[in-house]
């Protein structure tokens, strides 16, 4: 019997050992999904009826920023809060916003142009490797417009930027989000001003 006892407690605390491993090594990255609001920008709209193309690579775009000793820090999800800025500041823009699951879809639709946003690079700046008191987030995006056939308009780069003061916030969590939603409001202001200042977009609309 005690020979049972034994082994059973031996049995109890490696299953209670590895439960322990479980739970530390999920608890090591910290996953922050990125959540704020975005105002509707106040612009003249163009008469047009644009179909817009979620690639999957935006709608699950997620970065995760690694330590030092090369463990994941944090796991940042942004895909959704791209989908409800472009929600917000299309349809400001243009009189019919589509939305199509691919670009073939959008080009049996009879619209004036096919939009496509892309996310090229996510940067994150950490006050523990900064050593400055603020959190920042840079995102380069790439913006493609096509039209009704699919043809190639205008490509071209925007670069968002947003930080966080340490000190306004309780959490990294917490500044990483709000740095985070900077940027995303920092794009959705660059891209509604200077859009029919591209000039392929400026050549294109002269067109119609």
């Amino acid at each position: 019997m005690r020979k049972v006892s034994r082994l059973m407690t031996v049995r109890a605390r490696t299953v209670l050992m590895l439960i322990a491993g479980l739970f530390l090594s999920a608890c090591g990255v910290s996953n922050v999904v990125i959540e704020g609001s975005f105002p509707t920008p106040n612009i003249n709209k163009l008469p047009l009826t644009v179909a817009v193309y979620y690639d999957p690579s935006l709608v699950e775009f997620a970065y995760i920023e690694y330590s030092e000793t090369g463990n994941e820090e944090y796991n940042i999800s942004s895909g959704q809060s791209h989908i409800e800025l472009f929600s917000a500041v299309l349809p400001a823009m243009f009189d019919s916003v589509v939305i199509v699951n691919s670009i073939e879809e959008a080009e049996t639709m009879g619209v004036d142009a096919i939009f496509a946003p892309f996310i090229e690079e996510f940067q994150l700046a950490l006050p523990a490797k900064t050593k400055l008191d603020v959190y920042e987030i840079w995102i380069k995006y790439n913006m493609r417009l096509m039209t009704a056939e699919g043809d190639y308009i205008a490509d071209w780069v925007l670069t968002s930027y947003g930080k966080t003061p340490t000190e306004s916030l309780r959490s990294a969590e917490a500044a990483i989000n709000a740095a985070a939603v900077v940027a995303l409001r920092d794009l959705a202001s660059s891209f509604s001003l200077s859009f029919t200042q591209v000039p392929e977009v400026r050549d294109w609309l002269d067109t119609l």
